[in-house]
């Protein structure tokens, strides 16, 4: 009697232990369709970093890269020594901080409650009008807020005079106790709705058998949410969690920068990257802005380490 033919199957060990150009080889199509995104990272990504060692120069347009004189740690140590240190990193740190704690759990609350909306049309519309704000520019977005909060003619002031809440206008916008506040709420508004598409695209794959056994088990909707939802969506939450961490200190240059330009509100709006954008290009001190630059790199760099490694431990990490 003749033995079954079987087929074959390539075992994945043998694969790897191939040479690399054989694999290449192997793969040309899909290496061929991946080609332009490496040239464009290498070209706009890799090549700029060589501009890291104007930080380490005394760095000047005529003579370039290789003509100005090398300066060791001593842009470091000016910027270390400079009385605008602690307030640009207490800004940084305080706001990003506020951002972290109110601005991330946000989306999820939203995700979770539009998950639980079964009016699809109501649903859609909510989605529409949360996220469109994402695709605004920062520009237009200020706009908004400096109209809003206008004390002329703006619609806040107009409001609270109209409840009797205040006898005249609040020039919001150069008082520095309301300005953190501000900022947070404009970014909350701006990215809230972007954020919830990709946590209820997670919410999406859960198995809706388990909301089945837990419903006949006799769990109400907001045990489901901790006891399912909440712990299926849990590496999702950690990836963006972590990325958040890693970029602590960009607690943001756009909205800063235009939200934040009276005199009077410096104190509590410069932050890292306000600062070396007025000292780097505003006053062309380059190599001065280039080494403030790579000390936020190399911290936001040890950030996104350590929270990784944590949450390695936890048994979900980007590596």
């Amino acid at each position: 009697m003749q033995a079954p033919v079987t087929a074959k199957t390539p075992n994945l060990s043998t694969q790897r232990q191939k040479p690399l150009w054989r694999r290449f080889l192997s793969q040309w199509q899909v290496q061929l369709m991946i080609f332009p995104a490496l040239v464009f990272i290498l070209i706009f990504h890799y090549v700029p970093m060589y501009g890291v060692l104007m930080a380490f120069q005394d760095y000047s347009l005529f003579k370039g890269f290789f003509g100005s004189p090398w300066a060791g740690f001593k842009h470091f140590e000016m910027f270390f020594h400079s009385p605008d240190f602690f307030r640009v990193i207490r800004n940084t740190i305080i706001i990003s901080l506020l951002k972290l704690v109110i601005n991330f759990p946000a989306p999820i609350l939203l995700a979770l409650m539009l998950n639980e909306v079964r009016n699809m049309a109501f649903k859609r519309i909510i989605q529409t009008i949360s996220y469109l704000p994402h695709f605004l520019s920062w520009v237009i977005v200020s706009g908004f807020t400096i109209s809003i909060l206008s004390v002329d003619n703006g619609s806040l002031n107009i409001g609270l005079q109209e409840l009797g809440l205040i006898d005249k206008p609040i020039n919001f916008l150069s008082l520095p106790e309301y300005f953190w506040g501000i900022i947070v709420t404009t970014n909350l508004w701006k990215e809230i709705g972007f954020a919830t598409i990709v946590y209820l695209a997670a919410i999406a794959g859960v198995n809706p058998s388990l909301y089945e056994a837990a419903s006949i088990d006799g769990a109400s909707k907001l045990k489901q949410i901790f006891l399912i939802t909440l712990p299926s969506i849990m590496p999702v939450i950690i990836i963006f969690l972590i990325l958040n961490i890693g970029s602590l200190l960009n607690a943001g240059f756009d909205d800063l920068l235009l939200l934040g330009r009276s005199a009077m509100l410096r104190d509590v709006a410069e932050v890292i990257d306000t600062y070396a954008y007025r000292i780097g290009i505003i006053n062309n001190r380059f190599s001065y802005a280039a080494a403030v630059g790579l000390f936020k790199a190399i911290i936001s760099v040890g950030l996104l380490t350590m929270a990784n490694y944590l949450a390695r431990r936890a048994g979900t990490s980007l590596w």
